[in-house]
């Protein structure tokens, strides 16, 4: 009766089932086509239970020499290509353990003692996610450090700073790169502040409730290089708040990305003529022989939905489940692993492509001198002669429909015309009204000057020196 049982349903937790599995849902609840790049993490963590069982004495030292032997035989085949991945199986975790009894044995089916798959996927997704951001991070830095090379060379560059898509103030070039290092660098923090809830250790936690056996949890999280256990195990195994973490601090990076594409595409074009992009970074028409498109950048802008997409897939995976472990959350590797490769390329996209953009220099300061982008200026100016500020908007509001009327420049406005707006307006003027004297008056912690950002080019070095 045992051996036709045996014959029916060879799962290695078949042993209460008359029946076989469906090829349906063999295939239908199987996860081991995606959650197989997990099998480095997998090993890592059965390798770490593994001592803690000799430790603890479950095992003998021989056997848990033989196990170890053969997980790290396995990883070996998995890297070289060589490992055959069983549907039938399931997952990482049910292939991993077969092929290791397979290898060695009883010792094989020893390995489990005090465990779950629940703990052990929970695991795995948690080593898997800290060396995942440690990457990202990484990617953030390069991609820092370029942006640091840009705004210095570019720190005196003069470009015509907007709201609302119309010309404002001018501000450097050098400046607004330094804008967007420091949304990075809160990227950054966020991604460093959301590994500290990563990095906790769930084995040992078993299915739901923890074990009988006298395990060694601290034993464990060390070796895994965890900050310490998991405090209850119900929640270590049905817990993916990380993840969702994860997901939206990398769909807010994302949405950083996004928006330095929407400027990039804005500034490669014919209209803005402000930056030049490699050509190794953009693409032609199939038609028209002209064409030089920024697809990179048009590409990241468009990947913020796929990323804010698996976010929102995440969070509804998760949002009516009861504890303690689901199936239900077996959905939430594909959009995980597709979430974290993504942004990784463009992270590494930017990071190459900013490090070779080329600053027409000459169209950005054209482009800044057309939309009386120190209107500003003169209403200081004037607030400093005395005049109160409300004053001084509308006399310079009046002066601006002047020249607008008259198709002049501010600075193209002669002075005698100036003093019948404002009396008090002086020759020294025409020093405030020039782009080059707006920027360099903006000479404080945050303003747009050269020698403020060169200051914010020198703190970034040192912050990024200390990483």
């Amino acid at each position: 009766m045992s051996n036709k049982k045996s014959d029916k349903n060879k799962k290695l937790w078949g042993g209460r089932f008359e029946e076989t599995t469906s090829p349906f849902v063999e295939r239908f609840t199987a996860s081991v086509s995606f959650d197989n790049c997990l099998y480095q993490y997998d090993i890592e963590g059965s390798v770490a239970h593994a001592k803690m069982l000799g430790k603890v004495g479950i095992l003998t030292e021989g056997e848990v020499a033989d196990i170890v032997r053969g997980l790290e035989e396995i990883q070996e085949e998995i890297a070289d290509q060589k490992f055959h991945w069983s549907t039938e199986l399931e997952d990482v975790h049910m292939n991993i353990e077969s092929a290791l009894t397979d290898r060695i044995g009883e010792a094989g089916k020893k390995l489990h003692t005090g465990r779950s798959r629940n703990d052990q996927i929970a695991t795995d997704l948690r080593l898997y996610a800290r060396s995942q951001i440690d990457e990202i991070c990484e990617l953030i830095t390069k991609f820092q450090k370029a942006l640091i090379e840009l705004a210095e060379k570019e720190a005196s560059t003069i470009l015509p700073g907007f709201t609302h898509l119309q010309t404002a103030q001018p501000v450097t070039f050098g400046h607004h790169m330094m804008a967007w290092f420091e949304m990075l660098n809160r990227d950054f923090g966020r991604f460093q502040d959301c590994r500290k809830r990563v990095n906790r250790s769930p084995l040992g936690s078993a299915a739901l409730a923890g074990t009988t056996f006298p395990i060694d949890r601290n034993y464990t999280s060390e070796r895994l290089r965890f900050d310490s256990p998991c405090a209850n195990s119900l929640d270590a195994v049905s817990d993916r708040d990380f993840v969702i973490e994860l997901a939206s601090t990398g769909t807010l990076l994302m949405t950083h990305l996004s928006r330095f594409s929407e400027e990039i595409v804005l500034w490669t074009s014919t209209q803005f003529n402000f930056i030049e992009l490699p050509d190794s970074f953009c693409t032609g028409s199939s038609i028209m022989p002209q064409k030089k498109n920024p697809d990179v950048p048009e590409l990241i802008r468009g990947k913020f939905g796929r990323v804010a997409g698996a976010h929102t897939a995440l969070i509804s995976i998760m949002k009516s489940q009861p504890l303690a472990y689901n199936k239900d959350n077996q959905e939430d590797k594909e959009p995980l692993f597709d979430l974290i490769e993504t942004i990784k390329d463009c992270l590494y996209a930017y990071g190459q492509m900013v490090s070779a953009i080329k600053c027409n220099r000459d169209a950005m300061e054209n482009a800044a001198s057309k939309g009386f982008a120190t209107a500003t200026d003169l209403a200081d100016y004037l607030v400093k002669k005395g005049t109160s500020f409300r004053d001084a908007h509308e006399i310079v509001g009046n002066v601006v429909s002047y020249a607008i009327r008259e198709q002049l420049l501010l600075t193209e406005i002669p002075l005698d015309k100036l003093i019948q707006f404002a009396p008090n307006i002086e020759q020294d003027v025409f020093t405030i009204l020039t782009l080059d004297g707006s920027v360099h008056a903006r000479n404080h912690f945050g303003g747009t000057s050269p020698e403020q950002v060169l200051n914010a080019v020198n703190d970034a070095k040192i912050l990024l020196d200390q990483r």
